[in-house]
């Protein structure tokens, strides 16, 4: 082969791989609580509007059920249904070790049982010898499988704006460094006000457009940083939020049955978990079975569609309200919420936990970047599809999963690398065979 020849072989070599690299770096926002329509005033909202221009939005993200926040923070990052990871719950109970998990604020929600049951991306991202950094996410503390991410900014309740700007000036700096391959920031400041204000209140608009302005300071340091072609950026959110009326929709067990007949209750709201006595099991479940406004269900009758039913954690009675109700034993156990004091500053006007398929549960998924088309909208997907979308930008192979690629693969633009390295091989072919 003469040295021309070499040469144009080496451009060719180069060029296919240059335009073929699925190795850019990766941008992740969770957002917590932040519903599918909140952006639809898209004309007032400038950092999301440009978001959405030079990238994918979805019509909505279904979450999986429960509609909470610790399982599908997990079925996010693993791909899988909440049955098959095992995170059921915000608040969960082994009867076997008698320990519980606290919505990952005690001690005990760190032990490996409760996060062992799948792995999740950046556990992957570690042991594949990448380097992942993640701020304020809820997990990332907790050695799982052995792993931790490189760098973790350990959860707190409720992350300030100024903690979210720091954490994309500081991840954008990682990436561009090449100290991080991926780096996940979590903000809950949607979710927290929608649960104290309710989802269309002055307060969750006020919340929705500070977001927007630190997605604007966003974009504009990609732009500083001239990482609009080495960077793609993926928010989501885990679900939704619905008004709750309170007074008028609580469902109160001391009215149906004796809750000193129960081992175990973890959690109120949409979903009870309940343990009852063996020797009381059927009168309690048959006292339940006349309530109206809920579901009641034995381990094994919960509808598949749930994808549930098999956790190791899931309790033999699983309570499930209808929209805007709320189960607890009974009003003087409602919950409130605190303004950093001890004394009861309100009541909760918005939740979420519902049947997954209730259009209030639903979340938003955007992404921009290299590897995405633009100024595209795409179909609803499923929380358990995101997982693919992630890996597919970092070129790496994902883990068996229950989500569908055919749902989310029409977002990408692999194809595009395949059709410029084909043009470039068709122009640059001739010249070699001229050159031999």
């Amino acid at each position: 082969m003469t040295r021309v020849a070499l040469n144009i072989l080496t451009v060719i070599i180069l060029l296919l791989s240059r335009c073929c690299d699925a190795n850019r770096k990766l941008l992740v926002f969770l957002i917590d609580g932040f519903r599918y329509d909140y952006m639809d005033d898209l004309q007032n909202l400038a950092g999301f509007r440009e978001i959405v221009e030079n990238g994918v939005k979805v019509d909505y993200l279904t979450p999986d059920f429960p509609s909470l926040s610790y399982p599908n923070y997990y079925s996010l990052m693993t791909g899988r249904h909440c049955e098959v990871h095992q995170m059921t719950g915000n608040y969960m109970w082994d009867k076997d070790t008698m320990k519980e998990f606290l919505i990952g604020t005690n001690p005990d929600s760190r032990l490996p049982m409760w996060w062992d049951g799948s792995e999740p991306l950046w556990v992957t991202m570690q042991k594949l010898g990448k380097r992942v950094y993640m701020y304020y996410w809820p997990g990332c503390e907790v050695t799982i499988l052995g792993v931790q991410p490189a760098f973790c900014e350990e959860y707190v309740y409720n992350p300030s704006e100024k903690n979210l700007i720091d954490s994309m000036e500081s991840a954008l700096n990682m990436l561009k460094s090449d100290k991080a391959d991926m780096a996940g920031i979590y903000y809950e400041k949607i979710d927290v006000e929608g649960h104290h204000f309710g989802p269309h209140s002055p307060e969750i608009q006020r919340a929705i457009r500070s977001l927007d302005q630190a997605f604007q300071t966003l974009n504009q340091k990609i732009k500083e940083k001239n990482m609009r072609d080495d960077i793609n950026v993926v928010l989501f959110s885990d679900h939704g939020m619905t008004d709750l009326k309170w007074m008028e929709k609580v469902i109160e067990l001391d009215n149906y049955i004796d809750m000193t007949y129960i081992i175990k209750m973890m959690d109120r709201g949409p979903v009870v978990s309940l343990w009852p006595k063996q020797d009381k099991f059927e009168e309690i479940y048959q006292n339940l079975s006349t309530v109206d406004n809920m579901n009641v269900y034995k381990k094994q009758e919960i509808p598949d569609r749930f994808h549930y039913k098999n956790g190791r954690f899931v309790s033999t009675l699983t309570l499930v309200a209808e929209p805007g109700w709320f189960i607890t034993e009974n009003k003087a156990k409602l919950p409130f919420w605190k303004n950093g004091t001890e004394e009861a500053e309100g009541w909760q006007h918005g939740w979420h936990g519902y049947d997954n398929e209730f259009m209030d549960m639903r979340g938003f998924f955007l992404a921009q970047g290299p590897d995405f088309k633009t100024n595209f909208r795409a179909g609803p997907i499923r929380t358990v599809d995101v997982y693919n979308v992630l890996c597919k930008t970092l070129g790496i192979e994902p883990l068996p999963n229950n989500g569908s690629w055919s749902r989310v693969e029409c977002m990408m633009r692999s194809s595009a690398g395949a059709v410029r390295a084909a043009l470039i091989y068709s122009c640059l072919l001739p010249l070699l065979l001229l050159t031999l």
